[in-house]
């Protein structure tokens, strides 16, 4: 049973958030639903990740987040492949600087087991991360 504090602080404040931190990196979801993740710079680079492209065209109840903060020109090409293949996608706009440009996400339930690196390792995303980590 909930004591009355709690009730009172839950009416004033809302219901805690489940790993915050977490959520505000991968664009309001979190990390154990995650199949992949772009940094800003992969997604600008022009091309679509074949690691995106496979999951998108293999998978079902997907998810695609973009990073807000990108120009329509530079993401179109994923929202497009979502869209293709009936994949839902959300347009969230952090609050702070983040690396994360894009993330394919389960829907409901976390991944099993869960994936150990989410993030595609190239040289983009190596210039992101030292870029972000420098702040």
């Amino acid at each position: 049973m909930k004591k009355v504090n709690d009730i009172l602080e839950e009416a004033i404040y809302g219901k805690p958030e489940i790993r915050p931190q977490e959520r505000k990196l991968f664009l309001s979801t979190i990390l154990e639903r995650v199949y992949v993740a772009l940094t800003v710079k992969q997604v600008v680079s022009g091309s679509v990740y074949d690691q995106v492209s496979t999951i998108i065209n293999t998978k079902k109840d997907l998810h695609l987040y973009i990073n807000g903060h990108l120009s329509y020109q530079f993401y179109s090409r994923y929202t497009k492949l979502a869209t293709k293949a009936n994949v839902p996608f959300t347009i969230v706009t952090p609050t702070e600087s983040i690396p994360v440009g894009l993330v394919l996400a389960d829907a409901h339930h976390a991944l099993s087991p869960a994936i150990n690196s989410v993030f595609v390792e190239d040289t983009l995303y190596e210039k992101d991360m030292a870029a972000f980590n420098k702040d």
